[in-house]
């Protein structure tokens, strides 16, 4: 911000943690921004791109940010060949895809990017070591509990605490759920509660578990195969040949029939296997059938769903 000022150009918060955060910033008096400089991005049309300053969310490669759209030309504001983009910030582990698709893509409008990687343009957010030292000496604390951070971090932070004196006793990593009871000037793990993820789908929360997302990357990397067959069903023998719908999944039509004489297989051997008059589910023969068909012959694992029909 300062240095637009001092550069003359105007200066648009985009995306809207960067405006709520920024204007919180502003009122409780952290963020001097001098009078006029900030505009409303939806006015800088009117104004020449080596006029303006544009500071956006995005630097993580979140999909739904400003600068993600922006990359993807699905935003009001387009980037075009010659504007410089500066990335200030680090890589976030687990983020590194995402980050690199944004900058290749870009650099493929002819943007200038400008990031971690090729210049000095970020200071952690993060206290070191020597900084996390400093804090324990000042305030003295009796007990400990490192947050933020991965299990390695959080080791080192309270490795740092009783190397400043705090005893290891009173040192206490907890995971998400756990709960600490803190009695008689004492930090103890007591106990855990049930604290997992929540995801939000569409305009439902919490009804989506982690098999529902894991079945959902199944069936876009796999594809889905759908087999209607007609049973008769007083003997349980297949009727016509098996048909197969697919989507996602590409199968030539000899190796369907191949497939299809494989549930029918399956069909009689379970027929001819029945003890006790227990008949086994069609729908779960040929499913299976299908799916180990499938997994041999193509080494994939497409979503295999049965539709039978009576004759």
């Amino acid at each position: 911000i300062d240095t637009a000022h001092q550069h003359r150009r105007k200066v648009a918060f985009v995306g809207r943690s960067m405006v709520r955060n920024m204007t919180i910033a502003a009122d409780l008096g952290y963020l001097n921004i001098p009078q006029g400089l900030l505009v409303d991005f939806k006015k800088l049309e009117r104004s020449d791109d080596h006029k303006v300053v544009l500071i956006c969310t995005g630097s993580q490669g979140e999909p739904m940010a400003a600068l993600s759209r922006m990359a993807n030309k699905d935003h009001a504001i387009r980037i075009s060949e010659g504007d410089t983009v500066l990335l200030a910030s680090s890589l976030i582990p687990g983020n590194e895809n995402a980050i690199y698709g944004i900058i290749n893509a870009l650099t493929e409008i002819g943007a200038n990017v400008v990031h971690k990687g090729n210049a000095k343009v970020h200071v952690s957010g993060h206290a070191s070591a020597g900084e996390l030292a400093y804090c324990y000496n000042i305030v003295k604390p009796r007990n400990v509990m490192p947050v933020h951070g991965e299990w390695r971090h959080l080791r080192a932070n309270s490795e740092i605490a009783v190397a400043t004196g705090v005893d290891p006793r009173n040192v206490v990593i907890a995971q998400d759920g756990v709960t600490v009871d803190l009695v008689r000037g004492r930090a103890t793990l007591s106990g855990k509660v049930e604290a997992g993820l929540v995801f939000v789908d569409g305009d439902s929360v919490g009804g989506i578990t982690e098999e529902d997302l894991r079945e959902r990357r199944r069936l876009a990397e796999e594809g889905v195969v759908t087999v209607l067959a007609i049973i008769d069903p007083d003997n349980g023998d297949i009727v016509e040949a098996p048909e197969f719908f697919t989507k996602g999944f590409s199968c030539s039509d000899e190796d369907l029939d191949k497939a299809g004489a494989a549930v029918e297989k399956a069909l009689r051997d379970s027929a001819s296997n029945r003890q006790g008059g227990r008949r086994q589910d069609p729908e779960d023969i040929i499913e299976r059938a299908t799916a180990n068909w499938m997994r041999r012959y193509y080494n994939r694992q497409p979503v295999v769903s049965a539709i039978v029909v009576d004759a």
